[in-house]
Formats: C-alpha cells, structure tokens, sequence
C-alpha cells in the first residue's frame, strides 16, 4: 500500500474506460476515496460502482467544484487524465485544433486554477497529468495531438517546478501505446509506431503508483522512452531523421 493515498480525496477524469479506469481501480484499491468522472455518465457510474467510487459525469474542465463536494470539501490527489487523440496535419480543422488544444491542455490548466490555492493554504496536495510520450517526442499524423501534448508535459513541468517547495506534487505519466479506444482511434500510424510495444492499462497504473512510492516527476511506463528523449535532445537533427524515415514507412503502407 502507498501510504500517501490512503483515504485521499481522489478525482480522476476520463475514467470511464481505458487508463483513467484503471486508475480509478488502483486508487481506489490503495484505500483511497475515488470521483470518476467521464463524459458519458453511463461509463462513469459502471466504474464508480465498480470500485465504491463518486461518479460526477460531465467535462472535466468544469468538474473541480463538484467532485470537491462529493469528497466532503477536500480533494488530495487530482489526476487529470481526459484527452483526445486528434489526428490531421498543420491543415487539421480550426475546430480540431481547439478541441485538443481545449482538452489535452486547458483543462489541466482551469483544474489547477481550482486547485492550488487551497493546496498552498494546506501545504500539500497531487497533480497528475496523464501526458503521452508524443508530449516528451512526437507522433507521425497527429500534429493536433502532439503539439497539445507537449503543451500538456510543458504545464506539469511548470507546475512542478513553481510549487514543490510549498508541498505540492505533481506527476506526469508519458506512455507510448496503451492498449484501449485510442490507441484503436490512431489507425494504421498507431498501427506502425505503438502497437508493438502496446501495455495494459494496468501497467500505467503500476508505474504511476511506482512513481508516486518515489516521488519522481517524470513516469514512463515504457523505460525505453527516457533513452528516444536523451537522443532527441543531444541529436536533433539526427532524430528528426530517423522520425521522418518512420514518416515515410507510414506514408509507404497507408
């Protein structure tokens, strides 16, 4: 058991499935107090009912407020974990442009909005950012997705940075393909790059409940990601290569 989430006020979002679900599960298995919450209501109270949870449906921009009230005033650990796998080029629509833009970022930001203040007042509190290794690489034909990710690594990073002296933790959990709906959703490009190496829900979890044992920011599910990102920092130029080799093999089947 992990000491630190023992009868914790819990939210996670995009719980109704995939790794948000397992969260929930493992959350709520370490003893602590879980709100799911999912878009789809249905999906949400399926999972909350499952684990002895909170379902609180709705967007999970907006949901702070109420999952605080379900947890009896107190919310310890969140974990931001809703996202949307927008694929498309820089000619990807306006529209899906903001909506990823709005989701995979925005929503971390107006949830943190909700939730430092009292975690300054308290001197302790847990962000989790559900991020994706396209936050710390990229992913070929989802530009939507990729930039937004990497906006999403670049907020935990800030956040991490700006409070962890005044007792606030913050995790961000970058896997590579996880086996559920969008990694489904990515097509042959999920196909080529992630499938392979695909995990379980389950191993997020473990990995993040690892981390959190650790106190360690960065969580990476897949251990070989920390070498793509060292060779990406000190060789752009000759991962941009190799990636746009992976490019072309995509352009070549699809």
């Amino acid at each position: 058991m992990v000491e630190a989430v023992q009868d914790a006020g819990v939210v996670v979002t995009g719980a109704g499935g995939g790794i948000g679900a397992a969260l929930a599960r493992r959350f709520a298995a370490e003893g602590a107090r879980v709100v799911v919450n999912d878009l789809d209501a249905g999906r949400a109270r399926a999972v909350a009912d499952e684990v002895g949870g909170i379902a609180v449906p709705g967007d999970a921009s907006a949901i702070v407020a109420d999952a605080r009230d379900a947890l009896g005033g107190t919310v310890d650990v969140y974990c931001a974990n809703a996202g949307l796998g927008s694929g498309g080029t820089e000619a990807a629509p306006e529209d899906v442009w903001a909506s990823a833009w709005d989701v995979n970022v925005m929503a971390h930001v107006r949830a943190a909005h909700a939730l430092v203040p009292g975690w300054l007042e308290r001197g302790r509190g847990r962000f989790v950012s559900t991020v994706s290794a396209a936050g710390l690489l990229t992913m070929i034909g989802a530009a939507p997705y990729s930039v937004t990710k990497h906006g999403a690594y670049a907020f935990a990073e800030w956040l991490s940075l700006t409070y962890r002296h005044r007792g606030i933790k913050v995790h961000a959990i970058c896997p590579q393909g996880v086996r559920t709906d969008m990694l489904t959703a990515a097509g042959s490009a999920g196909e080529l790059v992630l499938a392979p190496t695909a995990i379980e829900p389950e191993a997020v979890a473990d990995a993040l409940f690892k981390g959190i044992a650790e106190d360690r920011f960065l969580i990476l599910p897949h251990p070989e990601v920390a070498a793509y990102y060292q060779a990406r920092a000190a060789e752009p130029d000759r991962w941009l290569t190799n990636m746009n080799h992976l490019q072309q093999k995509w352009e070549a089947t699809s």
